[in-house]
């Protein structure tokens, strides 16, 4: 024992003329932590006693109240050999209170003869087992401890595999919600649409996007909502969908993005959240972009070289309600192929830190791969494995991307 908060025995190995432990038990003996919340000064000797003559080489910790065991209880990643009868708690609420602080703990719980009805109760509650005091040997009580800890770490091992697998779907749903099949039958704009997540979290993140032709005027949009977690992933989705229902719904485009922000401020989570976004509308028969810019990297046209487009850059949507929403203009002609994406892809590392891949960069590469022959399909993934290879590795946020291509007509 390590510590107890009342006098008791002190334990200092086998006793003078016990046999000692052998050689080949050491080499299987397991090492075990065991925090031994017991009033009973005599019980908490004994079970030091049966647990010497065992190859279970347990540290033990006693304490004799639920008191004196709270400070250790949270993060307690070993066994917790519990008396259900306490002088300051007791029973059921005892048993509940030790499985939620100690929530990696295994729990075996220690009853009396006459109580042998409330550790099966104990089991049915969720601890791991129960032992009836004066019926315990030390190979019994070992091998109790050793199974309840090997069932503590299934039970885990499988609660993390669920909550692995809820992440999954939760991710393939959100991800549903934010890339969607885009709407552009009768738009004179072929597309294409790639997403890569990033290496730091395991649920998509904030990046959207979304093309809808109505009415003669094909409408884009491209966004990433700040910050990394399901609250800006779901706002992320509320954004995409929201814009899609203006633009189906008939709203001018002079219109939409006003709109977009006033749900953007009603939606978020926090006051400090926000969007970075481009939209760009073309109008069938037209070779002139309408683009507007808040806060986000500005897009690219591939025609004979790689244009960087000057759109007049704005704040990020939700920063300053009702800022200036004017409009700029750029050149798309026939043949030409517009390039949209998210800052995961030029946050990357060109080379060492601190040196940022940056929209220069990207072009850099994106001549080098053109120059080398690849196709406007393969770009995609041909530009974030470049930007991966020089940042040295997965890029820390996720990219998307939409490279639309003018074509003909519908």
């Amino acid at each position: 024992m390590t510590d107890s908060s009342a006098a008791r025995p002190e334990y200092a190995g086998p006793a003078p003329g016990e046999a000692a432990v052998t050689a080949e038990a050491s080499a299987v003996a397991e090492s075990v932590e065991i925090l031994l919340i017991e009033d009973d000064p005599q019980d908490a000797f004994l079970v030091e006693e049966l647990l010497a003559d065992t190859n279970l080489d347990a540290t033990i910790t006693w304490v004799d109240t639920l008191r004196a065991a709270r400070d250790r209880l949270p993060g307690f990643r070993g066994c917790v050999l519990l008396d259900l009868n306490l002088p300051d708690a007791g029973g059921m609420e005892l048993l509940r209170e030790v499985l939620t602080t100690a929530e990696s703990a295994a729990v075996v719980v220690l009853t009396g003869l006459n109580d042998e009805h409330e550790g099966a109760a104990a089991v049915a509650a969720g601890a791991q087992d129960y032992l009836v005091k004066g019926q315990v040997d030390g190979a019994l009580l070992a091998r109790s401890l050793r199974y309840s800890i090997e069932r503590q770490r299934s039970d885990e091992n499988a609660r993390q595999l669920r909550e692995a697998e809820m992440y999954a779907r939760e991710n393939m749903r959100l991800e549903r919600g934010l890339l969607p099949q885009v709407l552009l039958d009768r738009s004179p704009l072929t597309h294409r649409s790639f997403y890569r997540p990033g290496r730091k979290r395991a649920l998509v993140g904030g990046d959207f996007f979304d093309a809808v032709e109505k009415n003669g005027t094909t409408h884009v949009i491209i966004g990433d909502v700040s910050g990394h977690g399901p609250d800006e992933a779901a706002l992320g989705v509320n954004l995409r969908i929201a814009w899609r229902a203006l633009v189906v719904g008939g709203v001018r485009e002079e219109e939409l993005l006003p709109a977009l922000e006033e749900i953007l401020t009603t939606e978020r989570a926090q006051d400090e959240m926000y969007a970075t976004l481009c939209q760009v509308s073309l109008d069938t028969g037209s070779e002139t972009l309408r683009i507007r810019l808040f806060g986000h990297p500005p897009p690219l046209v591939l025609s004979d070289g790689i244009e960087e487009v000057a759109a007049t850059p704005r704040p990020p949507l939700g920063v300053f309600p009702d800022s200036d929403l004017s409009v700029d203009e750029w050149p798309f002609p026939r043949g030409a192929t517009l390039l949209l994406y998210t800052d995961g892809l030029v946050d990357a590392y060109d080379g060492a830190p601190p040196d940022r891949l940056e929209v220069g960069g990207l072009r850099r590469i994106l001549q080098d791969i053109r120059d080398r022959g690849a196709s406007t399909v393969d770009l995609p993934e041909r530009l974030v494995d470049e930007a991966e290879r020089r940042n040295g590795g997965p890029l820390q946020d996720d990219v998307a991307m939409l490279l639309l291509t003018h074509g003909t007509g519908p």
